[in-house]
């Protein structure tokens, strides 16, 4: 039987020496290369809990501790769900330092798929070797962009596979509408570190595509008072957990995710989803090529308490541009969903797996941090 093995970043690592950790003086190893193989190492000697920091896009990163027995039922719920079979190859192209990658790399291994890791750069299908078949990868948002945008010769590579996860943030208008160039199935993921990676699937283009997540199996859905989701099942070690996200429960295991309840903007005495402006927003710049990022937030305001404000990454508009913008959101948006104020950043901060850090953000532009 042929030994099995690693592709990272081009060199092939036996999982017998990842195991024994033999190949350390001879092949130089990068900072990302090292920790990437300290996590095999772990897993392929049976290592029963794992340190896993989150990423802190929502709050101070912290360190929590998961089990191997949650990794393993969330890596056999996807498994399953995408009938992922031995000697599938696996792209891992996310931060092996945090929980998507870290799945990425169980999945391959409980799967037994050929696994290869790269640097997880804004384009990572340059980094895989010419003439290989993938049948399966997760992507964040940017990424996924960057590739349909910049080079889309890499199609007939997605669209071999079996399906790809793309997650760790929102999806805007200007990707959902390039997606519906691929056959191959997207899914944008719902999950937290605390959940073991996702828990439910919204797909995401061809003809079933949906506004709506599904839970996979043995996950339990509901909500607390404040209309926010709780999840409890295997991956959760049957804990509770109780999320800041909004949603309307369909079914018990079928949601739409309205947003995070932390982003509920109270201007006027009118309750404001700073999502929903958002999509909005996206739509209005939708002619913009490219289009700059961007996020809604609030500011004090002595009249109305808060005022919706948004920050785009880019240099100030032209005035006329920004006038279009202001006059489709009047047609978009009701009066007090509108941003009272137009911030521009040249480069928010962001968090180490990627996500925009709106706080810092909003701090490198003097603005409060409500």
């Amino acid at each position: 039987m042929a030994e099995k093995y690693l592709l990272l970043n081009g060199k092939k690592f036996y999982y017998d020496e990842i195991a024994e950790y033999s190949f350390r003086n001879s092949i130089p190893l990068d900072g990302y290369e090292s920790k990437t193989l300290e996590f095999c190492r772990s897993w392929l000697t049976g290592v029963q809990e794992f340190p896993i920091q989150t990423s802190g896009s929502t709050g101070t990163p912290k360190t929590i501790n998961l089990t191997r027995q949650q990794l393993e039922a969330s890596a056999r719920k996807t498994i399953k769900i995408l009938n992922l079979q031995p000697g599938d190859t696996a792209l891992v192209c996310l931060n092996t330092e945090y929980i998507a990658g870290m799945m990425m790399l169980a999945r391959g291994f409980m799967a037994e798929m050929q696994l290869i890791v790269v640097d997880p750069i804004s384009n990572p299908m340059k980094l895989v070797p010419e003439n290989t078949l993938l049948d399966f990868a997760s992507f964040v948002p940017m990424q996924l962009h960057k590739i349909l945008q910049d080079a889309p010769e890499f199609i007939p590579q997605l669209n071999h596979m079996k399906g790809i996860l793309l997650g760790g943030a929102p999806v805007n208008f200007t990707l959902q509408r390039e997606l519906q160039q691929l056959k191959v199935p997207v899914y944008h993921t719902y999950g937290m570190t605390e959940t073991a990676s996702h828990v439910a699937l919204r797909l995401l283009n061809g003809a079933n595509a949906a506004e709506y997540y599904d839970a996979l199996d043995n996950i339990s859905l509901g909500f607390d008072t404040r209309g926010c989701l709780t999840i409890q099942g295997d991956v959760t070690n049957n804990e509770l957990i109780v999320t800041n996200d909004l949603v309307e429960l369909l079914t018990p295991s079928r949601f739409r995710w309205i947003g995070r309840v932390d982003n509920t903007i109270n201007s006027g005495g009118v309750k404001v989803q700073s999502e929903m402006v958002e999509v909005a927003v996206a739509e209005a710049l939708s002619d913009l090529d490219p289009m700059p990022r961007f996020f809604v937030t609030s500011q004090p305001d002595e009249v109305l308490g808060e005022r919706v404000v948004l920050i785009l990454e880019t240099e100030q508009l032209p005035e006329d541009q920004e006038k279009e913008l202001k006059a489709r959101l009047k047609q978009l948006l009701k009066k007090f969903e509108r941003p009272k104020k137009y911030y521009y950043c040249p480069a928010f901060s962001e968090t180490p797996t990627g996500k925009v850090s709106k706080q810092r953000t909003m701090r490198k532009l003097g603005l409060e941090v409500t």
